[in-house]
């Protein structure tokens, strides 16, 4: 997963958003396609496993909110927030329009996860993954609706990030395609479209150059700080690959090189470095540190 990034600033969104939008997942990810779509007009309801995730997931929503609104967004914070609900239970979503999965980078936790939700859908509702690398094929091969279904392939941080990803699987109906990236351009974000296949284009690419800055940093080549402004001067990049990393999460790093390792083979083998740091606790920017020390941020 690469962070696309621009300026912290909420994008202007427009008409076509979804009526009503669920969130399975209220972490940094879930929250923060929640806090997308609130801004769009739709009423979302984000739904976690318990009581205590689920203030945490509203807190997480209502603070990113908050921002926006210190920014300048013209709409005040109660109505936003009115628009934003949690629940422990997936029946929350029976009358969506469009319900996001957000859950771990875990394939037998997806594949049981958007069953579970299928179950309380409409024939009508759509159905996503937020998967940065799992296949929508394979996750499509337990639902009885897979032309419903199709991967949203938001990136992180989603409230500064312009990109979505949008995954069509063998079954995804081209009209849902349609739906997809009128949505996308309602929340203020660009959509490419890509088929299914290993780690789709953006996560296959940003983890290729990722493990390859980190195997430098292995090798002694460079610093952490001189292979980024390389490439963030050099190619343009927004942030450099490891900084990337670190705000991505060195686990989820390892976790989408592991699969892509398993289905495209040795160029994917995740350097011994990352897992060192990953078994040490040094995860990135969300403990504090990774390749970089975040402790004061």
């Amino acid at each position: 997963m690469s962070a696309a990034m621009q300026d912290d600033t909420d994008a202007v969104v427009g008409a076509g958003a979804p009526e009503r939008v669920g969130v399975l997942g209220g972490g940094r990810m879930g929250a923060g396609i929640a806090h997308a779509f609130v801004l769009a007009g739709s009423q979302v309801v984000v739904v976690e496993r318990d009581h205590e995730s689920a203030e945490a997931a509203e807190e997480r929503v209502r603070a990113s909110l908050e921002k926006s609104v210190a920014r300048g967004w013209a709409e005040p914070i109660d109505e936003l927030v009115g628009r934003l609900r949690v629940a422990t239970d997936v029946a929350a979503f029976a009358d969506a329009d469009l319900v996001i999965e957000a859950v771990p980078e875990v394939p037998g936790l997806k594949a049981d996860a958007l069953a579970r939700v299928e179950a309380v859908l409409t024939d009508r509702a759509a159905l996503a993954s937020n998967t940065s690398s799992i296949s929508i094929d394979a996750l499509a091969a337990n639902l009885a609706r897979p032309a419903r279904f199709l991967g949203l392939h938001f990136f992180n941080p989603v409230p500064a990030s312009a990109l979505v990803e949008i995954v069509l699987g063998d079954a995804t109906d081209p009209a849902l395609a349609n739906s997809a990236r009128a949505w996308v351009e309602a929340i203020g974000k660009a959509p490419v479209t890509v088929h299914d296949a290993p780690g789709f284009a953006s996560s296959r690419l940003g983890v290729a150059i990722g493990l390859e800055a980190i195997r430098m940093v292995e090798e002694g080549v460079a610093s952490p700080g001189d292979i980024d402004l390389a490439m963030e001067l050099g190619y343009k990049h927004p942030t450099g690959p490891l900084r990337t990393t670190d705000i991505v999460g060195l686990d989820v790093r390892l976790g989408i090189a592991e699969q892509l390792h398993r289905e495209l083979g040795e160029r994917f083998r995740p350097p011994e470095l990352l897992r060192q740091m990953v078994v040490e606790g040094r995860l990135g920017k969300k403990s504090g540190r990774g390749f970089y020390d975040w402790t004061s941020e």
